[in-house]
């Protein structure tokens, strides 16, 4: 029996068609200002996407973070990266692709270590992330899951799996204007260790 015009309009109202963008990629050398244009890069296709300005702040980061990992660990000199960005349906994926061995590791990242928070702060932003070998190197990767219905009104959820408002989301604070003065052997030291 063929379905009548006001059934089959029900039908597609109550099982809409996946949310899809093209997906976006670009290939980055081997050298310093590769990260913060992959920031940009990954920040303009976020808000032609309709991602809403919060997450995609927390998108941007990780997109950093795993830039950074594959230019410091995982690319060989004389070679690049690629970064994918894909959103289908309700779920965002970002891929750092890079030619180098070695598999990724959450880092200690101690208070006074000048590294190895990357993947730490990758691990509590998304909701997923991994790693995948390839032919040569591997893929590092991380993924969002948000609302299919209207991205830009609400923010994809963080990695506890539940819904962050704006108002809600933490926030990374500011560095200090100043250094907090600490006291140290009798006289008075800024936190970087210089005297007042």
């Amino acid at each position: 029996m063929m379905a009548t015009q006001s059934e089959h309009s029900r039908v597609n109202h109550e099982n809409p068609p996946p949310l899809s963008h093209d997906p976006r990629q670009h290939f980055y050398r081997r050298e310093r200002q590769s990260v913060p244009a992959a920031r940009a890069f990954a920040s303009a296709t976020l808000a032609d996407w309709g991602i809403e300005p919060l997450r995609a702040y927390d998108v941007t980061l990780c997109v950093s973070e795993l830039a950074t990992n594959a230019l410091l660990h995982g690319v060989p000199p004389g070679r690049g990266y690629q970064l994918h960005l894909t959103h289908v349906d309700d779920v965002l994926r970002v891929e750092v692709h890079d030619s180098g061995g070695g598999r990724p590791e959450v880092g200690g990242g101690g208070e006074t270590d000048t590294s190895g928070r990357g993947l730490r702060l990758v691990a509590a932003l998304a909701d997923r992330w991994g790693a995948e070998g390839r032919a040569p190197g591997k893929v590092v990767w991380c993924e969002f899951d948000g609302d299919r219905a209207c991205p830009a009104k609400t923010p994809l959820s963080g990695a506890s799996g539940r819904r962050v408002s704006p108002v809600s989301q933490p926030a990374v604070p500011p560095p200090p204007a100043s250094p907090t003065p600490s006291v140290r052997g009798g006289s008075a030291r800024t936190s970087r260790g210089g005297a007042r």
